[in-house]
This record gives C-alpha cells, sequence and structure tokens, in this order.
C-alpha cells in the first residue's frame, strides 16, 4: 500500500527532508535516494508518493518514493535504452585509443592507463555508493575528479549510471564533464595527428 504526502523542511544541499501524509498519519524522514525514476531534484511542496517503513530506531521513513506524476503515469519511467549511452560512449572512446596504439600513433601504455584506472575508479565507485547507502565515510570528491582526469572516467561514467552515484549533482557533473571533453579534444588532436609541437610553440611565444 502506497501514501501520499507533501514534502516538507527539503535540504537539498543534504538530500533528505520529511513528507508530511495527506491522511494525517506520521511525518516521515525522507532522503534522495528513496526515489524512484528520478528526473529532476525534489523541492518542498512536492507530492510524492511512498512506502513507509521504519528504521532500525523505529522512527518512520518513506522507502521508493515516486513523484506523484510519475506514479499517476508508470509509463513515463525512462527506458534503460535511454541510459545506454553511458555504456556505449566511453566504450567507444576506449576502442578509439586501442585502435591509435595499433597504428602506432600512441604507445600502449595508453590504453592500459585508460582501463586499469577506469575498473579502479568504478570499484571505488560502488564503494562509495555502498558508503553513502550505510552511512560509513565517503570517498572525496577530489579524489573521484582526480582519478576520473588520469584516465579513469569511462569507468566513472559506467559507474555513475550503473549506480546511480554523483549523476545528478549539478557542480559534480559540471566539472566532470569538463574533464571527459579534455580526453575527448587530445584525442581528437592525436588521431588528426596535430602539431602539437607547433602549438605550444606558439604560446610560449604569444606569452613571452
Amino acid at each position: 500500500m502506497r501514501d501520499q504526502g507533501r514534502l516538507t523542511n527539503w535540504d537539498d544541499d543534504k538530500g533528505f527532508g520529511f513528507v508530511t501524509p495527506d491522511n494525517g498519519g506520521l511525518r516521515a524522514f525522507v532522503h534522495i535516494r528513496a526515489f524512484s525514476y528520478r528526473r529532476r531534484r525534489p523541492r518542498n511542496g512536492d507530492v510524492i508518493t511512498y512506502q513507509l517503513a521504519w528504521d532500525k530506531q523505529g522512527r518512520p521513513r518513506a522507502e521508493n518514493v515516486l513523484f506523484r506524476e510519475a506514479a499517476l503515469r508508470p509509463e513515463a519511467a525512462p527506458p534503460h535504452s535511454r541510459g545506454a549511452i553511458a555504456y556505449v560512449f566511453p566504450t567507444l572512446f576506449l576502442l578509439g585509443v586501442f585502435a591509435l596504439a595499433w597504428l602506432g600513433k600512441v604507445t600502449w601504455w595508453v590504453p592500459l592507463i585508460y582501463v586499469v584506472v577506469s575498473l579502479v575508479l568504478f570499484c571505488i565507485y560502488a564503494f562509495d555508493k555502498s558508503a553513502a547507502m550505510n552511512q560509513r565515510r565517503r570517498t572525496p570528491e577530489d579524489t573521484l575528479q582526480s582519478l576520473a582526469l588520469f584516465g579513469g572516467w569511462p569507468g566513472a561514467l559506467i559507474a555513475q549510471r550503473m549506480f546511480h552515484h554523483k549523476s545528478k549533482k549539478a557542480s559534480f557533473q559540471m566539472l566532470f564533464r569538463g574533464i571527459v571533453v579534455i580526453h575527448l579534444i587530445a584525442l581528437t588532436l592525436v588521431a588528426t595527428q596535430f602539431p602539437l609541437s607547433g602549438l605550444l610553440t606558439g604560446i610560449r611565444d604569444f606569452f613571452a
């Protein structure tokens, strides 16, 4: 059985608030992880439907939360195919790096580093998601972004989609996407044999 209520005292920075049920029952704690098919950030006053549960201390909490419009239109839930790009895009990038190594344009260490760091970062995302759900010590965001910059972004992108982790925080995603763009530009320059030495010389002369 699902209850319906309205979000109150929502703290978007911390990702939690409370729901006051329409029928006048118990006010329940709501965490952003409890939302299903979430297309946007929750806001104060949102009408939601949920299942009432209890935490280890016997306090009421909302689980399997849906915005009311999503509950009334379940067919509007995003299909799995919409997230396919999160798996296909990094895979194509890695194939491109391997192709460059095969053609002799980069050393084989380059695709190896991408694969190893991506696997490491994928595992870190999995552990961090578990830590977030169980209120354990978290991995700093600077660590996640640094490993993404050093070649782990393909694994990070797949993990973000698979675990629904760090995929909605705007400031995090803005920096992460910038890192991805940097790697795409670098791959394009290498693939087209752009004269990087000439570019660096021009920049040096400009600031000389």
